[in-house]
């Protein structure tokens, strides 16, 4: 339970009227403000704030601060792990940043953007190319997530391998602190060596140290050639060896490797009728390459991948031959996690291990998972060329989701535990890529290193000493 006072109506007043008319709802307006991606979990809150600009948002946190009220930062509610929800106090202020949404400078010399917090990430996408470069940091919910929430959880997505994760692709933020202080890092500077960064220490602290308002983004140019492929293997240690050779044969031009199983392609194509497995000759694992860089590339993989077919690494391949061709290899990745959620996933995992422990993982955790209740299912896929292997896993054949947690309600916990235990044992982390937010508490107290959690409860107490941003999340 989070303890912070219920704000009086004098608060919420000021608050009302700090953003104007157009700028608050009431908890009987905010049904989308409320709800996880997942069902997990339902939010509450006494008044939703969506403020127009940086000095609003200052004047909010300092009457928060002043009446130690509650406060939780929103951006496009795509977070799954309660990060951006008050599941267990309706006193809450839930702060919105969709209103601040302006890209505020594209600096193609600089190589660079400003954008506020609100703005969707693609958005930014195509800011970026009407100047002719990208913005490459991209996911299946690009369509809703925002940059804020992107840094407050430091996202990684699908070209990690080649362009890091959100930190990375950030030279400068602005940021309102508990205080109600605004930092100003805006500048497009690739060096800057003035004392701690705070840029990076903001980004992934999930709202718990202060409101990211704007940043100043990494832009790249656009790759002259890309090429995307869907490569079958016949074992999960046939799919790691492909990754391997082609990492060594491609380089950095490697942008994207993803892992997929048949059993999670079947689920998209059952779901989403109008996609295919376009591979004839079925194989239990396959993984979705997408290599670029200048050109002539296409030679390099097509070379690439001839020595793995005659070497038997590799049965069999499809080269997308065109957008659509590629649009469409991506969809069967980017569409799995709505084909888990309507196919009735109990437990969705996000772990990583060392790419030396992916086969060992995936075998074991299967094992462990099949072991507490035999004839669930496991669609295991992931960012394989980083170590983020996403376990979903089902009832067994035939049994609704609903009937089977009734059933059993120990049992999603049970599954849980069991796929960060597994993960501990392979030397990785029980948080990849989603943050820790509200459900992963006490899986930090537990296998987080103690000093390095100690000194985050240091400096959580000494910005937020009244512990007013996202209380709950993170730390307690």
């Amino acid at each position: 339970m989070n303890d912070f006072p219920p704000p009086s109506d004098a608060a919420l007043d000021r608050l009302k009227d700090l953003v104007g008319d157009g700028g608050w709802r009431d908890s009987e307006d905010a049904g989308r403000y409320f709800e996880d991606p997942r069902g997990r979990f339902s939010g509450q809150a006494r008044l939703i704030l969506m403020p127009d600009n940086t000095d609003e948002v200052s004047r909010i946190v300092q009457i928060c601060n002043a009446e130690q009220l509650g406060l939780i930062p929103f951006g496009g509610g795509t977070g799954v792990v309660a990060g951006q929800l008050s599941p267990d106090n309706g006193d809450a202020i839930i702060l919105s940043l969709e209103r601040m949404n302006r890209i505020r400078h594209v600096m193609p010399e600089d190589f660079a953007m400003v954008a506020e917090a609100g703005c969707i990430l693609e958005h930014i996408h195509s800011a970026a190319e009407d100047h002719g470069l990208m913005y490459p940091l991209s996911m299946a919910s690009k369509g809703s997530c925002t940059v804020g929430g992107n840094l407050a959880t430091n996202a990684g997505g699908i070209q990690v391998l080649r362009h890091g994760n959100a930190r990375d692709l950030c030279l400068g933020i602005e940021a309102v602190l508990p205080s109600g202080e605004v930092i100003s890092e805006l500048r497009p500077l690739r060096k800057n060596n003035t004392g701690y960064d705070l840029r990076h220490l903001l980004a992934g602290s999930e709202g718990t140290l202060g409101i990211i308002t704007a940043a100043a983004l990494v832009l790249k140019p656009q790759d002259p050639e890309t090429v995307t492929a869907l490569c079958a293997a016949s074992t999960l240690g046939d799919a790691l060896g492909l990754f391997q050779q082609l990492r060594i044969d491609l380089g950095d031009s490697l942008s994207g490797v993803e892992l997929l199983s048949n059993f999670g392609i079947e689920l998209v194509t059952q779901h989403f009728p109008n996609l295919r497995n376009p591979i004839d000759q079925v194989s239990d694992w396959y993984l979705l390459v997408e290599v670029a860089g200048q050109a002539g590339l296409v030679d390099r993989v097509e070379a690439s991948l001839a020595a793995c077919m005659e070497s038997g690494l590799l049965p069999d391949a499809v080269v997308a031959s065109s957008e659509a061709q590629r649009a469409g290899l991506w969809d069967l990745r980017e569409n799995m996690p709505e084909a888990n959620r309507i196919t009735g996933a109990i437990c969705n995992s996000d772990t990583s291990v060392p790419l030396s422990q992916i086969d060992k993982f995936i075998k074991m955790t299967q094992e462990a998972v099949l072991a507490l209740y035999p004839g669930l299912r496991i669609n295991s896929y992931g960012h394989v060329g980083d170590g983020n292997i996403h376990h979903n896993v089902f009832p067994p054949e035939g049994i609704p989701k609903a009937e089977f947690v009734a059933a059993n309600p120990e049992l999603i916990e049970a599954v849980r535990e069991t796929i960060n235990r597994v993960t501990e044992d392979c030397g990785g982390s029980i948080s990849a890529e989603h943050g820790i937010g509200r459900l992963k508490i006490d899986d930090l107290e537990r296998y987080g290193d103690r000093a390095k959690l100690d000194a985050i409860k240091r400096i959580k107490r000494a910005l937020d000493p009244n512990n007013i941003m996202n209380p709950g999340a993170m730390v307690r």
